[in-house]
């Protein structure tokens, strides 16, 4: 049996960067990681999907340079092969980058293998038996695939798989509206597949609002991606040239099906009943303020725990485990503000509340919204879809949440995100001078007009 200080199984957003934290402070931590270090966001999810969404973007704005004056010749043509290609030097800079940085750490041992409990306090992998008085979590989630018809007789896409097409889909056919569906959706669309969303749901984006979900919708419609909500029968076929999609409403005769039907937990394989670590209903890993489990020396970071399927919630985990475990500090998990994007173009950024959930919480609340057209630099862009929304209190004058659907929305709600960390009321953001020509210089007459509903 080998002793460590630590064990981190999981080399995703958090534990890695928890692990160098503890080898700095003298402790000897083995890092076991079943597949690739950096945990989805590097190698199936924000920086290849982002570079994809890039090159569709770059595909998009050349189609459309004549509005602008810039007429090129001919056709845009779309090198899949380049495209994957980019999108993979991307994933192997930032997971190279970190093997680099972990061999050359004294106290750090790095183990690729499938690691399970024993008990509380022991972990196989490989064969051999490793222990530590303190065990991180940080096993992320993977792709949902529902039970539906035909299903298991088609050759299915996944978040995961899609990446790696070096070819254009002739139709894209998506099941599930929500965030990684319609980023897909956009981008295979702008790289010139036709493209269906089938959505379950009476809107996409459902966590949304529903003029939120409105807009985002027609911002695909005006792209010409064919969309369906409100679907209670899918079911798949082969067929001669493809794959036949059949609803309740439509036959969609497909190349390519993307499954995007939410994701779950990677915690049914790594023997939490043998250390006795209870999980919700979904398999997500139950934790306290300070992300300890059930079990006293057992904690759970990043997705497997439920609290933010995001890149950003991940890292902010280690960040709350480093600082109350390395720094005497005191932060804990409800103080954090969710705030997260959808990266459509535009995209959209979003921090706090909804207005239905304010609504539901029994506040006085204020709402205003503008519409991106009255922002001078969307305007000079040519990219006025979308528009801006804010909720507050009226009576602590705090905000409460936002939505920026529009040009650079998921920068410009970083004002707003600040603002509600801050603690700082709207009158005294509604006086700041923000930059022209600026998405941002919005903000403040977007809070001016702030009304009681």
């Amino acid at each position: 049996m080998k002793s460590f200080d630590a064990i981190v199984i999981g080399g995703g957003q958090a534990g890695p960067f928890l692990a160098a934290r503890m080898v700095e402070k003298g402790m000897k931590v083995a890092l076991i990681e079943r597949k690739f270090l950096g945990g989805t966001c590097v190698n199936a999810g924000c920086m290849p999907t982002k570079t994809l969404v890039a090159s569709a973007r770059a595909a998009y704005v050349a189609r459309n340079g004549a509005v602008y004056g810039v007429n090129l010749p001919g056709e845009i043509a779309i090198d899949m092969k380049v495209v994957r290609a980019r999108a993979e030097t991307v994933t192997m800079n930032a997971r190279n980058g970190l093997i680099g940085w972990f061999a050359g750490m004294d106290g750090m041992t790095v183990i690729y293998g499938h690691a399970r409990f024993e008990d509380p306090k022991t972990v196989g992998v490989n064969g051999e038996t490793l222990t530590a008085p303190r065990i991180f979590l940080n096993v992320g989630a993977r792709p949902v695939i529902p039970d539906l018809p035909g299903i298991n007789d088609i050759d299915y896409l996944t978040s995961t798989s899609i990446i790696h097409l070096d070819t254009l889909p002739r139709h894209l056919a998506v099941i599930g509206g929500s965030y990684i569906g319609l980023e897909f959706a956009q981008m295979y669309r702008r790289f010139g597949a036709e493209v269906s969303v089938i959505e379950h749901g009476p809107k996409l984006a459902s966590r949304e609002d529903e003029d939120i979900s409105d807009a985002i919708a027609d911002v695909l419609r005006s792209e010409s991606i064919d969309i369906h909500t409100g679907v209670s029968d899918i079911a798949f076929a082969r067929s001669s040239d493809g794959i036949t999609v059949a609803t309740d409403s439509a036959r969609i005769d497909a190349s390519h099906v993307l499954i995007a039907t939410g994701r779950k937990p990677n915690t049914d394989d790594l023997g939490l009943d043998a250390a006795g670590v209870i999980t919700d209903k979904h398999g997500y890993i139950t934790v306290d303020d300070k992300l300890a489990t059930n079990v006293e020396g057992i904690w759970a970071l990043g997705d497997c725990n439920g609290h933010g399927a995001f890149t950003h919630t991940s890292y902010n985990d280690f960040e709350i485990a480093a600082a109350n475990l390395l720094d005497g500090d005191d932060r804990k998990l409800s103080s954090r503000i969710l705030a997260y994007a959808l990266y459509i173009d535009p995209p959209l950024g979003r921090v706090g509340m909804t207005e239905k959930q304010a609504r539901a919480s029994g506040r006085k609340i204020m709402i205003s919204t503008r519409p991106m057209s009255r922002v001078g630099r969307a305007n000079e862009r040519g990219e006025t879809k979308g528009f801006m929304k804010v909720i507050a209190d009226a009576e602590t004058k705090k905000i409460l949440g936002a939505a920026i659907l529009g040009i650079e929305g998921d920068e410009v709600i970083h004002g707003i995100i600040d603002a509600m960390n801050a603690g700082t009321t709207y009158p005294a953001l509604q006086w700041s001078v923000p930059i022209h020509p600026t998405v941002s210089e919005l903000i403040p007459t977007l809070l001016g007009d702030l009304k009681p509903v």
